[in-house]
């Protein structure tokens, strides 16, 4: 082979493009645009179910490798745990609310208000630590911190949304079935397997390249469903295309914009590199499951146009590519870093 075609394929395959994962996650996406019922309601398979139980076995695989001791260390980290919590529920909203006077006009005054609902949400559980792992980041803290992220959610968003955005919309029951969802998903699995980690850890440590698979095709449902979703429903329809594509652009400003503050936040506290991974990738997240759970309770006929989740579901889409890439580079760089010599 050539001297530059082998450092070609260096090169793609460092920026993860040589990888199946990325062009599966294209591949999900285009399958969901040309069959968007396959993954809807609608669909004869159960993807609710499925990804509820693939979430729920993540969760689980990941409390296998977890001994009590290293799961009690990783959440005594308190200013790894207080920069994510930070971000996520400060950080987010400031940003939000220092553009808003940018957004002028009536499609404007209809917009600004989508994207603050976005930013008061919290970060997602199962990607937040699955883009952890891939990134060999600090696994138990992003468990922690997730789920945490979560519990908060469920009673700063509303108090930010009613604040701001003065909804008419609410209720309990929903806030509660969620709350009930995060424990069996995440909760009861991580405790299940930390109990058993003591019998089947070493297994679990000896196969983390399947148990990485696993991780990667979680990810490749979850994607397929909620874009399957978004186009069956018309969201992108709500918009002209100039729009969405600007409102894309500023997702992507977004998202890079979060993600370097809190690399950078996490270089001057002195972090670890798999501190740093955690508090990257625990930071910049926002669920859109726990986004469409608050539209409906906050908002019911916002949240029935499909309006209001515009952005939610843009920077969702957004945040798993570019996550997934940036998660492949740095387990890249840490395996490099692992395999250098001492000196």
């Amino acid at each position: 082979m050539p001297p530059t075609e082998s450092r070609l394929a260096a090169w793609l395959r460092r920026a993860g493009l040589l990888d199946w994962f990325l062009p599966a996650l294209a591949a999900v996406v285009g399958l969901a645009y040309l069959f968007p019922q396959a993954g809807g309601p609608g669909s004869p398979l159960p993807w609710d179910a499925l990804n509820s139980g693939g979430v729920a076995l993540v969760f689980f695989l990941y409390g296998l490798k977890l001994s009590l001791s290293s799961l009690r260390n990783g959440t005594r980290n308190w200013r790894l745990h207080l920069l994510i919590q930070l971000t996520t529920f400060l950080l987010f909203p400031l940003l939000a609310l220092a553009v808003r006077p940018l957004f002028g006009g009536a499609q404007g005054q209809l917009l600004w208000p989508s994207i603050f609902f976005l930013c008061v949400l919290p970060s997602t559980v199962s990607t937040s630590v699955v883009m952890v792992s891939m990134g060999r980041g600090n696994v138990p803290a992003a468990i922690f911190n997730a789920s945490l992220s979560a519990l908060i959610g469920i009673v700063l968003t509303p108090l930010w949304v009613r604040a701001v955005l003065q909804p008419t919309g609410g209720g309990s029951e929903g806030l509660s079935a969620l709350a009930l969802s995060l424990a069996w998903q995440v909760v009861v699995p991580v405790g299940a397997g930390v109990l058993l980690n003591s019998r089947f850890g070493e297994w679990a440590g000896s196969h983390k390249g399947h148990l990485r698979v696993l991780d990667q095709v979680v990810i490749l449902s979850i994607v397929f469903t909620s874009f399957c979703e978004s186009f069956a429903q018309g969201v992108f329809r709500s918009y002209a295309p100039a729009t969405v594509a600007l409102l894309g652009a500023g997702m992507v400003g977004l998202y890079f914009g979060v993600f370097g503050l809190v690399a950078g936040a996490s270089r001057l506290l002195g972090f670890a590199a798999p501190d740093r991974t955690t508090a990257i990738f625990c930071g910049s997240k926002k669920s859109l499951v726990h986004g469409s759970v608050f539209a409906s309770l906050l908002f019911p006929g916002a949240a029935a146009t499909g309006a209001l989740l515009l952005p939610l579901m843009l920077y969702h889409a957004l945040q798993i590519v570019l996550a997934s890439i940036m998660a492949q580079q740095f387990g890249r760089a840490a395996l490099r870093a692992e395999a250098q010599p001492e000196s």
